[in-house]
């Protein structure tokens, strides 16, 4: 990707609608007021929540095996995907979304997968020179294969909600500063309904992972990374080292059979390693690094760059 810091407004904006994903000229069936961001951030937001929360009534009834509760949330998950699709298609007035590009899929969602599972094994390695983090034996194949599962579907719903919906569409009146902080509080408030959610837990993923997944989306303006990024955590977290992931209880298991103990801000207690404070500070370098690389590669935009893509 190629650095470009003196560019024309004619080619900024075109670059702006091109990265952010814009509404279209053909808006399609909807009339124009209905394509405006204060109608498509509401609409296209609860949407991708309300996809959330069918998707998870529906891998929770289909966990019954490890092969079912897989297949489902693999499945769930890909739906997700296409409901976007659609949504942004009959809302938008784009064709296929470009933050979505399938040429980009496979590539992505692995280099993110094999990022999230490093950065969380920093983490918990962190957790385990403090005295925190205890190995009890193995857990199960069955149990990891289900997490998998359920952490499929989760990583798409919620980057699809967070970063497709809230932080693309609102960038557009706040510019991307904005966008980032609101879609990082907002993503961090999800966390507080979980069984053992505090309100520390929800600070820590609104600063640790909404911060981290909108970085890397402004980055490479791409949704493919963000997903494998979130899954790959998640997998970690509950499918190998077998903690709680955000306050959600004992989870389904996972590689080994384990439990922490200790200091709540170094361990994050019941609410899982994300609320401890090695979490907070391992997320950090690679915040800062997708932010860096953002303004390298031209893609933080200000409200006033945002409002003139409008404009063209």
């Amino acid at each position: 990707m190629s650095s470009n810091h003196h560019q024309s407004p004619k080619r900024l904006a075109g670059r702006g609608a091109e990265r952010t994903g814009s509404a279209g000229k053909n808006t399609g069936h909807l009339a124009r007021w209905a394509t405006s961001t204060w109608v498509r951030l509401p609409v296209l937001f609860v949407l991708m929540l309300a996809v959330g929360g069918i998707t998870s009534a529906i891998n929770s009834a289909a966990a019954a095996t490890p092969l079912s509760a897989l297949i489902s949330g693999v499945a769930t998950g890909g739906l997700a995907l296409a409901a976007y699709a659609r949504l942004v298609r009959y809302l938008e007035g784009r064709g296929r979304p470009q933050e979505l590009a399938p040429a980009q899929a496979r590539p992505e969602l692995c280099r993110g997968a094999l990022l999230g599972l490093g950065l969380f094994t920093v983490t918990i390695a962190l957790v385990a020179m403090t005295g925190g983090y205890h190995i009890h034996g193995w857990g199960s194949i069955g149990g990891a294969l289900t997490t998998l599962g359920l952490m499929s579907c989760v990583a798409a719903t919620e980057e699809l909600a967070f970063r497709g919906a809230l932080f693309r569409v609102l960038e557009e009146k706040t510019g991307t500063w904005g966008a980032l902080a609101v879609s990082g509080l907002a993503f961090g408030g999800l966390h507080l309904v979980n069984p053992d959610a505090t309100l520390w837990g929800a600070l820590a993923i609104a600063v640790e992972a909404g911060l981290m997944f909108g970085a890397l989306y402004a980055a490479t303006r791409s949704l493919w990374l963000p997903i494998g990024l979130h899954l790959g955590w998640n997998m970690a977290e509950q499918g190998i080292y077998g903690t709680a992931v955000s306050g959600s209880g004992t989870g389904t298991g996972g590689l080994l059979h384990a439990s922490v103990s200790g200091p709540q801000a170094l361990t994050g207690g019941d609410f899982g390693p994300e609320a401890s404070i090695f979490a907070v500070l391992v997320c950090a370098v690679p915040t800062v690094l997708f932010l860096i690389t953002a303004k390298r590669q031209g893609r933080i935009y200000t409200r006033a760059e945002m409002a003139q893509v409008r404009q063209n």
